[in-house]
């Protein structure tokens, strides 16, 4: 499988993170990556993701989300985290996007909690998103959402 580097980036073109993934499936639009955690992250509602943690990562060229399904060392779903970005672009062998802040969290239930509404209030003025960003940002949470709800791809991949 051909390794892809991923980097995201807040709005004013600062490097937030980067990880290596694996290339497991492009059609269309859709990427999907499996990448696996190269240290343990301590993260404020996941908790510790463990060093070793598996995350199939789901992108499309056209859409201005991202979805990872993490997995428990055994295999199980731990739960899908959702990013609010602009569409990422992907040359060569480098995906790149800007994280726009609204997350959604969802657990195996499909039960969900949106995250970070008022991180992205703060940044709308501090990194002057323009109304377009703002109102596709808005369109992409309502739109995973749906799908959510729906139990549609990806998160009809449960196992």
């Amino acid at each position: 499988m051909k390794t892809v580097n991923v980097r995201t980036y807040k709005y004013d073109g600062r490097e937030h993170r980067r990880w290596r993934a694996r290339l497991f499936l492009k059609r269309g639009t859709l990427l999907v990556l499996d990448a696996e955690f190269e240290e343990e992250i301590q993260h404020a509602l996941l908790g510790t993701i463990a060093l070793g943690t598996i995350s199939r990562e789901y992108y499309w060229l056209d859409r201005w989300y991202n979805v990872f399904r993490f997995l428990e060392q055994t295999g199980e779903l731990k739960s899908f985290y959702c990013n609010i970005s602009a569409p990422p672009v992907f040359l060569r062998d480098t995906l790149g996007y800007i994280d726009l802040d609204m997350d959604v969290l969802v657990a195996p239930d499909l039960s969900y909690t949106i995250l970070d509404e008022d991180e992205f209030a703060r940044n709308i003025l501090k990194f002057n998103y323009p109304l377009e960003v703002q109102r596709k940002s808005r369109l992409a949470l309502e739109e995973l959402i749906s799908l959510i709800e729906a139990g549609q791809f990806p998160f009809n991949d449960l196992k």
